[in-house]
């Protein structure tokens, strides 16, 4: 039976948090925050000598990648076939602006959006590039002082996830304090990889601090993909629309290690109510992937893990979907209380501009109280979020 979304009907009031869009800095946002000795040096814009805007920071002029990783238009059309438009001029304002970014949501029926960073990497896994500590504190902090602003300028519906100088464990605690006290921020996103910049595994002590905070605050931790994650390798002689669908495929292989290594590792038997979300992941290959490990659990053992691998998921592990079209078939081997929605918006692999299409067709097999969840009960229990009147 297929049921009605936003139509006619007592189901017209659904509404839809999206977990998963992003934040295509403005150009300012560094420059007109920076201190004397980073007016130089802070991440800003340039345009290369082939005509493209990108992001440059330090004084050796390190390309940090392109703007925002943006294929919408201001009129709203997609530009397929590429990372991200070219320059400044070609950006749709509600990849940077709260107002505009508003207008496209009630246009697409969308209510609140979760959003994530772009320059400084999808996971703020790029700053490591900065040699420079001061400086690379300084990005993060900044940029999480005009996440704050957007949200407030987004009076509620914008929730943007700030970013923490991960690799330094006092300064991440401070400012994941300062962030959630004195920002008003709700989540952060780390890497799901750290032991790539010479840390230890989230397994590990080292990280019991931060992920003990979290736990305290009811934060979930996002992971999401590219965020230093697992970076397969890729066949050369690939042309750019090739290699961006080579690339954008397997990006998720990082999040399934991550939540693979988070099952079998002990860390959430040690913080059994902190909850971890793999953003950007799609869903099919949870499934299998539960499958195996229960499989692989039967026939070795449990070791020293006190539940189940389906267990650990059904406690603390959640998962979104966009794409998808067959959610009612995850559904009926995941459960309904563990997957949530998302639009990616404007990344090139954003549902936009068929979101309400996408959704009637995914969800339409489902039942209203099971559309609801994945629209936006869960993402509310998850993220603490109150939906604005």
């Amino acid at each position: 039976m297929t049921y009605p979304l936003r139509s006619e009907t007592a189901y017209e009031a659904i509404p839809i948090i999206d977990i998963d869009t992003h934040f295509a800095e403005p150009p300012d946002l560094w420059a007109k925050r920076a201190p004397a000795r980073f007016r130089e040096t802070a991440p800003r814009v340039k345009r290369k000598a082939d005509g493209v805007d990108a992001w440059f920071v330090g004084d050796d002029d390190l390309e940090m990648g392109p703007l925002g990783y943006c294929v919408i238009r201001p009129d709203g059309s997609k530009q397929p076939g590429t990372l991200s438009l070219d320059t400044l001029e070609e950006l749709h304002p509600g990849a940077t602006h709260a107002a505009p970014r508003l207008a496209v949501m009630d246009q697409h029926g969308i209510d609140v959006q979760i959003l994530y960073p772009n320059i400084l990497g999808f996971a703020g896994d790029k700053i490591m590039e900065v040699k420079d500590e001061a400086l690379r504190l300084f990005c993060i902090t900044a940029y999480n002082d005009a996440c704050a602003e957007l949200k407030a300028e987004g009076g509620g519906r914008l929730l943007p996830q700030f970013l923490l100088p991960f690799w330094d464990m006092d300064l991440a605690v401070k400012e994941m304090d300062r962030c959630f006290d004195q920002l008003g921020l709700n989540g952060f996103v780390i890497p799901s990889a750290p032991e790539m910049y010479g840390l230890p595994n989230l397994s590990r002590s080292w990280w019991n601090p931060l992920l003990a905070r979290a736990q305290e605050r009811g934060a979930p931790i996002n992971f999401h993909i590219g965020g230093g994650g697992v970076r397969a390798p890729y066949w050369r002689g690939m042309n750019q629309v090739e290699g961006i669908v080579l690339v954008s495929t397997l990006a998720h292989l990082g999040n399934l290690v991550c939540v693979a290594n988070l099952i079998c590792s002990g860390l959430l038997d040690r913080f059994p109510s902190l909850n971890f979300v793999s953003v950007e992941s799609g869903l099919g290959w949870l499934p299998f992937l539960l499958e195996l490990m229960e499989y692989q659990f039967d026939e070795n053992g449990s070791g020293r893990l006190k539940l189940r691998p389906r267990e650990y998921f059904q406690r603390q592990i959640y998962a979104s979907f966009w794409f998808e079209s067959d959610v009612a078939g995850a559904v009926a081997k995941l459960g309904s209380d563990n997957i949530m929605f998302e639009t990616d918006f404007p990344h090139p692999t954003c549902l936009y501009p068929s979101i309400q299409d996408h959704i009637a067709t995914a969800l339409g097999p489902l039942a209203p109280d099971i559309q609801r969840k994945l629209l936006f009960e869960n993402a509310a229990r998850v993220y603490g979020i109150e939906l604005p009147a």
